[in-house]
């Protein structure tokens, strides 16, 4: 087919907008040069030019003059629709809405638009914000509570401890200045590979302790006095560093999440409910759901081979929700089933055992609009049946862990948890992390570390709140903290190249380290710590053991108290702060080595439940 034929179509459809503007600017270009084109650029050309072959014969015929091909291109000079003046065939125009424009004048033309949308922007931001600060009142329980704390803190070392605490106290401050200037860079990483090495964090982490024993030795302690003193010390340098980043870090998240507008549209929700012989309480968790206020939503329950009458409860709703069933395989192996089924773009995952607040759905939704990155956002999980002093202590645990720690690490989009009984992601991003594994028991630590690995960021909405059954007796309770530690372990274990690999940003500098502090260095720190104070008073050296034990007793009772203030939460629970001391805490830590041990001696984890009691 004669080239210049196809040419003058091709004009003709640029210049009468068919088909698209920029792909047909880039065809014409390819065509004049005769290069080859490839067959999707074919089929496009037949279906715009309405022609049969696309075939264009090499021959020496000499291409169309800029005369003659001024026919099909301006044959009347179209005018400016800025100036008003005829744009000749010699000068550079744009087309835009049907519109041609000189390029000097398109471009002048953008900037006064541009100018005019900062501006109304500006306007409607201030006034925005001016309402939102309107209804945001200051509380002055929060800043009293948060400067006690520091106060405290400053004035008890400077007093009672010495010198050398101060300087414990001073490496703390130090790596969170670190972790603070670096807050104000970009959250997600781009995954741009560097040279492996531990984060800054782990290598302060492993290094204080040496720092701190040579301080100890060049004041001339003792050989017996010596490791009381510096494990004190760096358990104390440790509870510095994670007092002052987390406190002021929370504080800042709040303000920011009460600022937060409502969300102005409503993307389709698909909420999945994995469950497993849960008679005594799914008809709770799928009532829950349908009066929970949002617009567009499904719920998908997945029956995962339940062998009591989980299933023929959820059948009584499956007229408003979609009911499917699939034999035995597992909390993941039931989501990754339920993924199949939903059509939304954002993924609900609500444990079966879980009652969410009306407008908890709402509320998770905005975490999605921080940023475009954000790949998926936890809910606030809470205790429900507070009947006895283990489900309170889990309670108050919740609220401090989500409050204070949970908080810091969403200023840092690096929340490592999104947890199963209310966690929500988007769709895109879910399936591009891959499905749901079974290479650990908690699926949902594994799929959140597999997203930040990606480079995306998870945030955290305390307002999207979900009510769960927690564990009311010690047995049941030890049951699940088991699994919940074996898997945190194998999961540490799964992903353990982040620890060295600078590419995954937050996760590397500070999410994983404080992980592996959690679950490997404070249980070890734990037990150390209490042979030593028990040594050190034997050694009569009790009374700076007393003085260290009572600053770290009312700096967890203040902050137990913000979290408490915080949330809005029942203010009799910091009774409780006592028992995550002493008790509570000793607990944690011998499951937490067991865990360890286990996993070292490779036996196999298993997946455990906690009784229902269906409140």
């Amino acid at each position: 087919m004669d080239k210049n034929y196809i040419i003058s179509k091709l004009i003709y459809a640029i210049t009468n907008n068919i088909g698209d503007f920029g792909r047909n600017q880039y065809l014409l270009k390819r065509i004049k040069e005769q290069e080859i084109l490839f067959e999707s650029d074919k089929k496009y050309l037949k279906k715009i030019l309405g022609l049969d072959n696309i075939e264009i014969k090499k021959d020496k015929q000499t291409d169309m003059s800029k005369k003659e091909l001024s026919i099909f291109l301006n044959p009347n000079l179209i005018k400016c629709s800025l100036c008003n003046r005829d744009i000749q065939l010699n000068e550079k125009s744009t087309r835009q809405d049907k519109e041609w424009f000189h390029s000097d004048c398109f471009n002048t033309l953008s900037k006064v638009k541009e100018e005019k949308s900062r501006i109304k922007n500006t306007y409607e931001n201030a006034e925005n914000t001016s309402n939102v600060t309107s209804k945001i009142k200051k509380d002055p329980v929060q800043i009293l509570l948060t400067a006690t704390i520091f106060i405290f803190l400053i004035v008890t070392v400077y007093f009672l401890l010495g010198p050398i605490s101060m300087i414990a106290m001073g490496l703390g401050g130090f790596i969170t200045m670190y972790h603070v200037l670096g807050a104000s860079k970009k959250l997600y990483s781009k995954n741009i590979s560097g040279i492996r090495a531990p984060s800054v964090f782990l290598i302060f982490l492993l290094g204080s302790p040496f720092i701190i024993a040579t301080l100890i030795a060049y004041e001339g302690y003792t050989l017996l006095e010596s490791p009381v003193r510096i494990i004190l010390l760096w358990a104390m340098t440790i509870s510095f560093w994670s007092t002052m980043l987390f406190v002021p870090m929370a504080v800042l998240s709040k303000h920011r999440e009460d600022r937060q507008t409502d969300i102005k549209e409503f993307p389709t929700i698909s909420i999945i409910i994995p469950a497993y012989n849960e008679e005594k309480v799914i008809a709770h968790t799928i009532e829950g759901l349908l009066e929970t206020i949002y617009p567009k939503k499904e719920i998908i329950f997945v029956d995962d081979g339940s062998k009591d009458k989980t299933l023929s409860i959820a059948m009584e709703y499956k007229e408003k929700i979609k009911v499917l069933h699939k034999e035995n395989g597992g909390k993941a192996s039931a989501l990754n089933y339920g993924l199949v089924y939903a059509t939304g773009e954002i993924i609900v995952i609500v444990d079966a055992d879980t009652i969410i607040g009306r407008h908890s759905l709402k509320e998770i939704v905005k975490g999605f609009e921080v940023n475009e990155h954000v790949a998926a956002v936890a809910g606030n999980i809470k205790v429900r049946n507070r009947v006895n002093w283990i489900t309170k202590c889990q309670a108050l645990e919740y609220i401090t862990g989500i409050q204070i720690v949970r908080r810091a690490f969403d200023v840092f989009g690096s929340i490592t948890i999104v947890p199963g009984a209310l966690g929500a992601f988007k769709k895109s991003y879910l399936t591009e992390a891959g499905i749901y594994g079974k290479e650990t028991i908690v699926e949902d630590f594994d799929q959140t570390i597999k997203l930040l690995k990606a480079g995306l960021i998870t945030q955290g909405s305390s307002k999207a709140t979900a009510y769960t059954e927690a564990p009311n007796t010690l047995h049941d309770f030890v049951a699940q903290r088991k699994r919940w530690y074996r898997g945190n372990i194998q999961v540490l274990k799964r992903h353990s190249d982040a620890l060295f690999n600078p590419r995954f940003g937050y996760l590397q500098r500070l999410s994983l380290p404080y992980l592996f502090l959690g679950m490997v260095i404070t249980p070890i720190i734990g037990f150390t710590a209490t042979a030593n104070a028990i040594l050190g008073i034997i050694l009569g050296d009790g009374l700076y053991v007393l003085q260290v034990s009572l600053i770290f007793v009312v700096v967890h009772y203040l902050m137990s108290a913000l979290a408490i203030r915080i949330d809005g939460e029942d203010p009799k629970l910091l009774w409780h702060a006592g028992f995550l001391v002493f008790g509570f805490k000793q607990i944690i830590d011998f499951l937490l080595l067991k865990a360890i041990l286990e996993q070292l001696r490779k036996k196999k984890a298993t997946w455990t439940s906690a009784k229902r009691i269906g409140v």
